[in-house]
């Protein structure tokens, strides 16, 4: 994503004209912010729950001058994403080694973004969040990982941090969203990505790389079997 003005979507139950960098909650994937895809499909899908329709919110984002942390880039891995994923997300670990894990991501790759107006990478759903927990209580390995994230085919989430960026944003109206229509192509997607991971879980990558591998310290920096 470079510089410039991007039309980005925000899925809500309600119409969101001006959001402010303190309403959001804070225990999202990279914690309190403003969660936007460039999608507007995806958009359709998020405000979408079994309770009822919502609204896509549509905004013209100027990211001129901004920082921008994105996970998708060469200077990042996905262990990187999944530090960031486990230090702002509220869950507790159920074994020893899922909570040892979590320490050595925290330790030894957690981003700082304290600096950035933007990050971008991964969006962590229900299901998104359990495959990356099969990696931290290895029972998949990080190929298997990486690939997993690919499956539902949800792209990147686009999260303003901070008031720099919403002085940036632009809202250009909210079209209605059909529950009817999107919540079962959100039900379809999940189901398809969950159908898939389980077969991808039975694949034996017995020379891959595993959390146990990565807290041993067996594998040392960010080189490509990190990725």
């Amino acid at each position: 994503m470079g510089q410039g003005k991007k039309e980005i979507w925000h899925g809500s139950d309600h119409v969101v004209a001006r959001p402010e960098p303190h309403l959001g909650y804070a225990y999202n994937d990279y914690g309190q912010g403003f969660y936007c895809t460039e999608h507007r499909d995806l958009a359709c899908e998020w405000a979408c729950t079994d309770a009822g329709g919502g609204f896509a919110n549509r905004y013209a984002l100027d990211m001129s001058g901004l920082a921008v942390l994105n996970l998708g880039t060469g200077e990042y891995g996905i262990l990187n994403w999944l530090a960031l994923l486990v230090d702002n997300r509220r869950f507790a670990p159920k074994s020893a080694i899922e909570a040892r894990g979590i320490a050595c991501l925290r330790e030894r790759y957690l981003p700082d973004v304290r600096k950035a107006d933007i990050v971008i990478g991964y969006r962590a759903d229900d299901s998104y969040f359990s495959f990356a927990r099969s990696f931290l209580r290895n029972t998949i390995s990080i190929n298997q990982l990486s690939r997993a994230m690919r499956l539902g085919e949800l792209g990147e989430q686009i999260c303003l941090k901070s008031p720099a960026a919403f002085e940036r944003l632009e809202f250009h109206g909210a079209d209605p969203v059909d529950d009817g229509i999107w919540f079962p192509r959100r039900k379809a997607r999940d189901e398809k990505a969950r159908a898939s991971f389980r077969e991808l879980a039975l694949e034996d990558d017995i020379d891959g790389l595993y959390m146990r591998d990565i807290i041993r310290g067996e594998v040392a920096g960010d080189g490509p079997r990190l990725r």
